[in-house]
């Protein structure tokens, strides 16, 4: 209990010296603003713009959500649909990897392209994020016991029925595992998107004052928006875990 406790303090000790040792050398050099502002420098110009990057937060956070949802949701779906055979499965899959493997980078102005506001921005979102959810559920449900599954067939029991009870419980653990990559992932697509509708002019979330920052020469701002964005990161990944682990607790199982 005391290691859990006091765990947080030494990389939160680390991450002290850090930012004392970049204030120093910042000073000691005198590098200017423009080239890298100090820790002092980004948290004052984060206490004046707070606002203006907060409201940009919440666009970005809306759209990095509603695509981890479509992602967990679709990405369960399907692969309970492709276990239903094997034939689905292989006529699936390689779809779903070709869609994985594609530069999101490279896609996204087409999609920016053909859709229009928010739902462009999803939709790339969700296709970075969907395939961890949809390959660990898939692990998931193939990690049952063949001599349970048999003993549900010995007893009558239906294919969805096999499933709802003995795949599907075996399969929550490797579900959630996969959310939490996917929670990184939604976020890393909601921001290339984002930076594929801003250099068209579109503004959009933090990536867009990211870009404007860049653009004006305005690094201190930027490297405001940059922590923000890291903290949200952080957040999704703590509150996925924390959901994780309250879920598995119920069923009496460990959390991944």
């Amino acid at each position: 209990m005391t290691d859990s406790r006091t765990g947080w303090i030494p990389p939160t000790v680390i991450f002290a010296g850090i930012l004392a040792g970049w204030e120093m050398l910042v000073r000691i050099f005198e590098v200017p603003p423009y080239v890298l502002p100090g820790p002092l420098l980004i948290g004052e110009t984060f206490g004046k713009d707070s606002a203006l990057l907060f409201s940009s937060l919440a666009v970005t956070l809306r759209i990095t959500l509603t695509a981890l949802f479509f992602a967990a949701l679709g990405g369960a779906l399907l692969a309970f649909v492709m276990s239903w055979s094997r034939w689905l499965e292989r006529s699936l899959m390689p779809y779903a990897i070709v869609a994985q493997v594609t530069p999101i980078v490279a896609v996204a102005p087409l999609i920016i392209l053909w859709l229009d506001g928010d739902a462009a921005l999803v939709l790339c979102a969700w296709i970075v994020a969907f395939f961890p959810v949809l390959a660990n559920t898939m692990a998931g449900l193939k990690s049952a016991d063949p001599n349970l599954n048999a003993l549900f067939r010995l007893y009558g029991a239906k294919r969805w029925q096999v499933q709802a009870w003995l795949e599907a419980p075996c399969a929550l653990p490797y579900f959630l595992a996969g959310l939490k990559i996917s929670g990184g992932l939604s976020l890393i697509g909601a921001v290339v998107a984002e930076f594929v509708a801003g250099t068209g002019g579109a503004a959009t979330g933090l990536a867009y004052r990211i870009l404007e920052a860049g653009y004006r020469l305005q690094i201190p701002r930027l490297f405001a928006a940059l922590v923000l964005l890291s903290a949200a990161g952080i957040a999704i990944h703590a509150v996925i875990g924390w959901a994780s682990r309250r879920l598995m607790a119920r069923f009496g199982m460990e959390a991944p």
